[in-house]
């Protein structure tokens, strides 16, 4: 699937920009977020795996609220001293696609 595709390639963007958080945050945000962000492929394959339509956009629908975690995580860092100045542009771009396609899916 596209989506999961694009979903992995969000996991490691996230890791990169959490790799630029200080290191007091690496058991608050940086773990919130990396987990966040993790779950999205996670509940897109599992859910994949199951085969039935029903139990798919269950796991899409967990996997959609793990990206509004996420963005909730980005907005809070985004609004902290250290967070001014990192570059979320791959992060925003990828999480807008996932999110949009996740939606769709969900609603078809």
């Amino acid at each position: 699937l596209i989506l999961w595709q694009r979903a992995m390639e969000l996991v490691v963007e996230v890791y990169r920009l959490t790799d630029e958080f200080p290191r007091s945050e690496l058991y608050g945000l940086v773990s919130q977020m990396r987990r966040a962000s993790v779950s999205i492929p996670s509940n897109i394959a599992e859910g994949w795996r199951r085969k039935g339509d029903k139990e798919f956009n269950r796991y899409l629908t967990i996997a959609y609220g793990s990206g509004s975690e996420l963005e909730t995580q980005i907005e809070i860092t985004r609004r902290l001293p250290f967070g001014a100045t990192l570059n979320y542009t791959k992060v925003d771009s990828l999480l807008i696609e996932v999110m949009k396609m996740l939606n769709a899916m969900i609603n078809k």
